[in-house]
């Protein structure tokens, strides 16, 4: 459809052609999720249906091969944004942005961010998306904040935290932004400090009961999921309602040095383990189930090391 003419490809790139699908009931989700190969020299988006069957391969992603970059999802649309490159031994930070579209299979730039970054928070609040601290174009810790508005592809800069922040990452409840984890220029160690951002206000507050040393984490329903370095046999679950955490053992025996990547379909928690070896299956921790049968196994398994993963409807 999108090749007819460009007024059909404008109208399924928009916002308008999501909503209509949500409005209808036919919206479909979707698991993208990065891979690295046995070897460690090629990495590749994959996209599997609900059921863990693999759709298909991503088109490669324009631009040079990246680390330490943000990836959120939009209006249906998988966006990577900023990050570093090696070219010629030479590491350099990048201020670029690019959009997946899954309805057409194809990826377009968008708008540069107004700050070199990597290592930094990003998430999604109230259909914009938000970067906070990370490392610059010199390898300096970063205090400033922006926000991508996609109705006009700008990002503006808002106000900064109020020390850099780096290795941090970021959530959305209630329509405020929550960075957390990570290290701060003023703290020794990892920062148990949470920056919440609130749009409405333009201001930041903080609390001082986060996560630290966080080596993955999700967001399902109204909960946040994190796996610390320190724990990983446990779940470290929030909820911001009273801004309590609580925590749920995993139930694997063996080697506590077997860590996860998270990955979210229908509504539950996914943990792919960093082990490829074949007899390490997929867990699956279901919040609403009764209580005793949260834990399951799933087919749902990634084709190499997952590296990171997100869910799109679409």
């Amino acid at each position: 459809m999108g090749t007819v003419c460009k007024k059909w490809r404008s109208f399924i790139r928009s916002k308008e052609f999501i909503t209509v699908r949500k409005l209808l009931g036919l919206l479909e989700e979707w698991l993208c999720i990065l891979t690295m190969d046995p070897e460690g020299k090629q990495s590749q988006w994959e996209v599997l249906d609900c059921f863990g069957n693999r759709h298909r391969l991503l088109p490669l992603m324009p631009g040079p091969v990246k680390a330490g970059f943000g990836v959120v999802v939009i209006n249906g649309k998988l966006v990577v944004m900023a990050g570093y490159s090696v070219i010629d031994g030479t590491a350099s930070a990048s201020a670029d942005v690019y959009q997946y579209d899954s309805c057409l299979n194809s990826w377009s730039k968008l708008a540069n961010m107004n700050v070199a970054r990597y290592d930094f928070a990003c998430a999604e609040v109230n259909g914009k998306i938000y970067a906070v601290g990370g490392y610059g174009m010199d390898g300096e810790s970063l205090s400033s904040a922006e926000v991508y508005d996609p109705d006009t592809d700008k990002w503006n800069l808002i106000e900064s935290l109020r020390r850099p922040r780096w290795g941090c990452f970021a959530c959305s409840f209630d329509g405020k932004l929550y960075v957390m984890g990570g290290r701060s220029s003023f703290t020794i160690g990892n920062s148990k400090f949470v920056d919440v951002y609130n749009p409405e206000r333009h201001t930041w507050c903080q609390m001082k009961n986060g996560c630290v040393m966080v080596t993955a984490h999700a967001v399902v329903g109204k909960k946040l999921f994190c796996m610390e370095w320190k724990n990983q046999r446990k779940l470290t679950i929030f909820d911001p309602e009273d801004n309590s955490w609580k925590m749920v053992p995993v139930p694997l025996t063996g080697s506590s040095s077997i860590g996860f990547r998270f990955g979210i379909l229908d509504g539950k928690l996914l943990l792919f383990s960093l082990e490829e070896e074949p007899s390490y299956s997929t867990l699956l921790y279901d919040p609403n189930a009764a209580s005793g049968s949260e834990w399951q196994t799933s087919k749902i398994k990634p084709s190499g090391l997952c590296l990171c993963s997100v869910t799109i409807k679409a």
